[in-house]
């Protein structure tokens, strides 16, 4: 961070600390004493002194002082309530105020805030209210305009909109007032600094040893694979997965809006789009991206989410040449899947007949697997289907394997089983081509969960 802008930031406290936002309960005379020892360091400070200080150095010099302003007080405070005294005084200052809690909780994967005095997180599948609370409005304001500031954007009226990534890595999108009634409304994404492994989704029961091998040796052999899914259903964590499959030493170019995808192998190039600047130029889209990445050699190409126009140009992509692609897509059912992609395929194309983009999407892909966050909160594979080709009009289909939801039991865990429908599937010969043979035993799998 800037010298300027820490100036900045820590002037933009001065005043306008209030109390609220500690994530525990706190009393009158914990915010009256929080109020009196930030405004009394604040005006302590040296401007420029602040601004010629690295950021890590100034946020040791300042709890050293605050602490020392905390014992001199002789305040009744046991040593825990001191430091959270001491930390929240500090967040105010330099961080994010009462979002910085969450931010550092890694088990929060979604910050979700309506207004000042409402903030919901997601903790391990479930959505719950917290008792974090800003001051007001304009506090809340103040924190957003902290966070686009630091990725060189802006939010006001005449821009109520942001969507940006954060230091973190985390995907951040704001709606202020007049658009937002209730006060400001922030989104925050959250992703682990840790990828989760196959390992791990085996582990957590989202998806069986057996299927994870199948599509484990889908990724290796190169079929165009489809996650669909809805919001929050682990789409890209799975998507994340099975690009852990491709083989290293292939160049992989990944396209996203925000770039969440963690790959492990060497040859990786990552792309990013580009949303217009204030006067409305400047935007890049996935669709320039998908064309670009088409001259640079890709060996496979990752979409973080196709949404538009985007999917001819990834359809083609995968016509011609470029076998192994992955991406995802928002539909209820792989069915719905195929529908959305005619459907912005057409976008794309809106001189290609109907009959004509079927076979183009029924040459295209090969796989679809669905991706569902169930009541508990829990995130599974529902379906591994394979494309199979056009019968008259209609894309065909098979289901590999499903997941069927039985009850809900006393502690609200989804209950059900995994199974095999019976099928071989028409890309075994792939497979097979690669060295990685189906059991029969495979076909007739099932498991309780």
């Amino acid at each position: 961070m800037g010298g300027g802008r820490l100036i900045d930031r820590v002037r933009g406290a001065q005043g306008r600390f209030k109390g609220g936002g500690g994530p525990g309960g706190t009393g009158a005379d914990f915010e009256q004493v929080k109020r009196e020892l930030h405004n009394e360091l604040i005006e302590s400070l040296d401007f420029e002194q602040v601004g010629n200080t690295p950021r890590e150095e100034l946020a040791a010099r300042l709890r050293q002082t605050l602490t020392e302003r905390v014992d001199a007080r002789q305040l009744p405070l046991n040593r825990m309530e001191r430091e959270r005294l001491v930390d929240e005084i500090l967040d105010n200052i330099l961080g994010l105020g009462p979002l910085e809690p969450l931010l550092r909780d890694p088990e929060v994967s979604d910050i979700m805030i309506n207004g000042p005095k409402v903030v919901f997180v997601e903790r391990k599948g479930r959505i719950v209210k917290t008792n974090v609370v800003f001051n007001d409005d304009k506090h809340l304001l103040q924190i957003i305009e902290r966070i686009v500031a630091a990725v060189g954007r802006r939010v006001d009226e005449q821009n109520p909109m942001v969507d940006a990534r954060m230091a973190d890595g985390s995907r951040f999108n704001a709606i202020i007032p007049p658009l937002a009634l209730d006060g400001a409304a922030v989104s925050i994404r959250r992703f682990g600094t840790i990828p989760i492994t196959a390992e791990d989704l085996v582990a957590l029961g989202s998806c069986p040893r057996p299927i994870m091998e199948v599509l484990r040796g889908a990724v290796k052999s190169a079929l165009n694979t489809i996650i669909s899914g809805g919001t929050g259903s682990g789409k890209t964590t799975l998507l994340n997965v099975l690009s852990s499959f491709i083989p290293d030493g292939e160049r992989i170019i990944t396209i996203e809006d925000s770039a969440e995808l963690q790959l492990q192998q060497s040859h990786v190039v990552r792309l990013e789009t580009r949303p217009a600047n204030l006067e409305g130029k400047g935007e890049i889209t996935q669709r320039e991206l998908v064309k670009n990445c088409l001259r640079m050699r890709p060996d496979r190409i990752i979409l973080g989410e196709i949404r538009g126009g985007e999917a001819i140009d990834m359809i083609t992509a995968m016509n011609t040449g470029h076998d192994g692609s992955l991406a995802t897509v928002h539909a209820n059912n792989p069915r719905d899947a195929l529908s959305r992609f005619e459907t912005m395929v057409g976008i794309g194309m809106p001189n290609m007949g109907d009959k004509a983009i079927r076979e183009t999407i029924a040459r295209a892909l090969d796989l679809i697997v669905q991706q569902q966050r169930l009541p508990d909160g829990s995130r599974r594979i529902l379906a591994v289907t394979e494309v199979t080709g056009m019968e008259g009009p209609v894309i065909t289909s098979q289901d590999i394997f499903i997941f069927e939801q039985r009850t809900i039991d006393e502690y609200g865990k989804v209950r059900g089983r995994f199974r095999a429908s019976g099928i071989r599937p028409k890309f075994a010969g792939r497979l097979a081509a690669n060295g990685i043979r189906l059991s029969s035993e495979l076909f007739r799998f099932e498991m309780e969960v």
